[in-house]
């Protein structure tokens, strides 16, 4: 059985789940509001090997290091372990997701070039929305080809915060 390891934190968009394996990787991100994705998310990928959520105040230094980013030490979120269950397809996915530069954004049609599936905007949109590990796999770093704040479960006002924060949008 996987264990999971919980906390929640306070950040400026509310309150945000972390969650980690035992060895301190990544498998959940998400706002609290949208707990019930998380959880079926959870329930897709690890209900048939059962798992089990703890709590856990600040697991293998992961709440602070989200608070960091929050607090404005943006490369702290680059190279946090994630070890997210997925198809191979949303696994290539979230690897091109982590490859765009802090401050920088792609819109969908971009993304699929990069993989080599030109066409495949909207294959690469739902993978992209399927993301378990928001901000640290940063689904908000991808808009719409006009320059649109589409497609971020969180809601386009926390992507555009992101991206604010980031430095991409200007106030």
């Amino acid at each position: 059985m996987l264990t999971l390891l919980e906390d929640k934190i306070a950040t400026p968009l509310g309150p945000l789940w972390v969650l980690c394996d035992e060895q301190f990787r990544l498998r959940a991100v998400e706002w609290e509001e949208h707990s019930d994705r998380m959880v079926q998310l959870l329930d897709i990928h690890y209900r048939a090997e059962g798992y089990q959520r703890v709590s856990s105040q600040n697991p293998g230094g992961m709440s602070d290091k989200l608070r960091n980013y929050f607090d404005g030490d943006l490369s702290i979120i680059e190279n946090l372990p994630t070890a997210t269950a997925g198809t191979p397809f949303q696994h290539e996915v979230w690897q091109a997701l982590r490859s765009i530069p802090c401050g920088h954004v792609m819109h969908y049609g971009q993304l699929a070039e990069q993989l080599g599936r030109a066409g495949a905007a909207r294959a690469v949109g739902a993978a992209n929305g399927s993301n378990p590990v928001s901000i640290v796999v940063p689904c908000h770093r991808v808009i719409g080809r006009n320059g649109t704040m589409t497609g971020y479960a969180g809601g386009v006002g926390r992507k555009e915060w992101l991206l604010r924060h980031e430095g991409y949008l200007l106030l």
